[in-house]
């Protein structure tokens, strides 16, 4: 027996007009068309779907059961219909991130909030990417959007621009490296250096000074929270070198802490965050939103 969706909304239809001719209406059909299918149903069954000559047309216990089909199966079709019809008009979708940037969870998540009301029918979640390579990830399509510090060439991945920023050194206000313009490679060789608990490779302080000039910090203390790290620093128990627009979102007035400009070979250290998206869904009206959001937010970080 061969049942067709087109079958599901006749049993529905003549159901709940009553009629051949009250569902021929509501079908758009004649009533002999109508006939003709309702026989060819009945023929591949091998079973009446009707009581004949009753009024209101009456299912058989075969019809009902076709019914109680049509009354699970047809929401279910009409579901999905609309589920790919958003897909395809570009207002449903997927919209999984993953962060590199460890202090960038608290920037995301108001950026994440306006997201999820302007775009309800798109799935969204925040992975941190530090646990896993989240750039591949995203070549394997297991994340669609991955903030990140460190562009790659990578084929199929294109790396949007959100903003600049500056790696600083934080220290105590009593601290002998407060009272330099701009702190060098070699003025961390005596201190305890005060980082987030991730590889060496996704701290700036690493990547962008100390590794190219061969210098290693006296001792280095792993720290999760930006607020303790800041307490620390400003206990005089080591320094930090934490982004620009952290500082200035998680700092207190009464911390007594100062910030100083990281310098190489006399220039100050500049860094860009980016989104990362596959190069084919870069152009989906919700990637782009997400990323215009992303950088109105980090106007506000960035102003302080």
């Amino acid at each position: 027996m061969h049942i067709e969706f087109r079958h599901l909304r006749t049993i529905q239809a003549i159901h709940a007009a009553g009629s051949l001719a009250g569902a021929a209406d509501l079908l758009g059909l004649t009533q002999s068309a109508l006939s003709h299918q309702i026989r060819g149903i009945e023929e591949q069954a091998g079973v009446e779907l009707f009581v004949r000559a009753t009024r209101p047309l009456r299912l058989s216990p075969a019809g009902l059961r076709l019914l109680a089909a049509a009354q699970a199966i047809l929401p279910q079709v009409a579901a999905l219909e609309a589920e790919f019809a958003n897909l395809e008009a570009g207002r449903a979708g997927r919209m999984h991130v993953a962060i590199e940037c460890h202090a960038c969870f608290e920037w995301l998540l108001p950026v994440m909030n306006q997201f999820r009301k302007a775009w309800p029918e798109v799935d969204i979640d925040i992975r941190p990417g530090l646990a896993f390579d989240a750039l591949p990830a995203l070549r394997r399509e297991e994340v669609d959007l991955v903030v990140s510090s460190d562009p790659e060439d990578l084929s199929g991945i294109l790396f949007n621009p959100l903003f600049d920023y500056e790696p600083v050194l934080v220290t105590a206000a009593g601290h002998p490296l407060a009272t330099k313009p701009g702190i060098e490679a070699r003025d961390f060789a005596t201190q305890t250096l005060i980082t987030y608990p991730v590889d060496r490779a996704r701290l700036d302080v690493f990547t962008e000074l100390l590794t190219p000039e061969g210098v290693e910090p006296l001792a280095q203390r792993p720290v999760e929270l930006t607020a303790m790290i800041l307490l620390l620093v400003a206990s005089g128990r080591g320094v930090a070198v934490l982004p620009d627009w952290v500082v200035r979102s998680t700092a207190r007035a009464d911390m007594d802490i100062v910030t100083r400009r990281l310098t190489r070979g006399g220039a100050p250290v500049v860094k860009r965050l980016y989104a990362a998206t596959r190069s084919a869904e870069a152009t989906r009206p919700y990637v782009s939103h997400l990323i215009r959001l992303a950088r109105q937010e980090a106007v506000k970080l960035q102003r302080g």
